[in-house]
């Protein structure tokens, strides 16, 4: 896909990740594209006064400027002139410019490519970010997590038995099928933004529910799919961000691990 023109030209100028300090969140999606791309960035989880950056976005006297509509939450993205929010739409606008996607131009141009792989990166997002998240909060966000862990549980042991393998079938046909085309990667032969995406979103259920991953691991049903996690660890960009310390380690995010809620295929009947 080529990169359009915009009104202010971003070109040589830094990305500015706008997420809170302290937990890798829905910004690690972000981070790992932009790791991966090679790109030259800021992240707010690392600077001084970071907090009060991002809390600055989503104040309710923020009315954005003349062409910014005010974001509702972090991730955010600024570049150049632009300041742009959520994390599918974020990478969609990373994507061309990081060679995360194939090229829309020339004779062998793949100028719907971008739709495919939005399409992907937003089934993980949904299936193994999002309902992760609402394992932990299965009533409301606003509450904690200790005053709905009955709810917690009976969620759990539906994601474990019926949700979970749903996604990592559905990526291991997609891994199988010929727009995959050759190698580990879900499209087109070659590593994109959706490759990045799956990946964390496997490490963070791997973190929340060990037991699960681990027998689904085992079980032999998913071996594309892990492969292509092996192999995204591997890549030399993304194996030294993970060894870092920008890689903030998990905690009270999306991805989170409460004993209780582990549960094993055996645990999983629902009361």
């Amino acid at each position: 896909m080529s990169v359009p023109k915009r009104q202010k030209s971003a070109k040589d100028v830094s990305y500015e990740l706008i997420y809170w300090p302290g937990i890798p969140g829905r910004g690690e999606f972000i981070r790992l594209a932009l790791e991966e791309g090679g790109a030259d960035y800021t992240d707010t989880a690392h600077t001084e006064k970071g907090m009060e950056r991002t809390l600055a976005q989503i104040d309710d006297k923020n009315v954005g400027d003349d062409h910014n509509p005010p974001p509702l939450a972090p991730p955010i993205l600024r570049h150049g002139d632009l300041v742009i929010s959520q994390t599918p739409n974020i990478l969609l606008y990373l994507g061309p410019r990081l060679g995360l996607v194939p090229t829309a131009e020339g004779e062998d141009g793949d100028p719907d490519a971008v739709y495919r792989i939005n399409a992907l990166a937003l089934t993980a997002l949904d299936g193994l970010s999002n309902e992760v998240h609402d394992c932990h909060h299965p009533i409301a966000s606003g509450l904690y997590y200790e005053d709905q862990k009955e709810e917690s549980l009976r969620r759990s042991r539906d994601f474990v038995t019926n949700r979970l393998p749903k996604f990592l079938g559905y990526f291991e046909r997609v891994l199988e099928g010929k727009a995959s085309g050759d190698g580990p990667w879900l499209y087109g032969g070659q590593l994109t933004y959706a490759d990045l995406v799956l990946f964390q979103a496997i490490d963070g259920v791997t973190f929340a529910f060990p037991k699960a991953v681990s027998a689904a691991q085992t079980s032999g049903k998913y071996m594309r799919v892990f492969q292509l996690y092996d192999t995204v660890a591997e890549r030399p960009r993304v194996k030294t961000y993970l060894a870092s310390k920008r890689r903030q380690k998990y905690s009270q995010g999306i991805y989170r691990y409460y004993p209780e809620l582990d549960l094993a295929e055996e645990d999983n009947v629902l009361a």
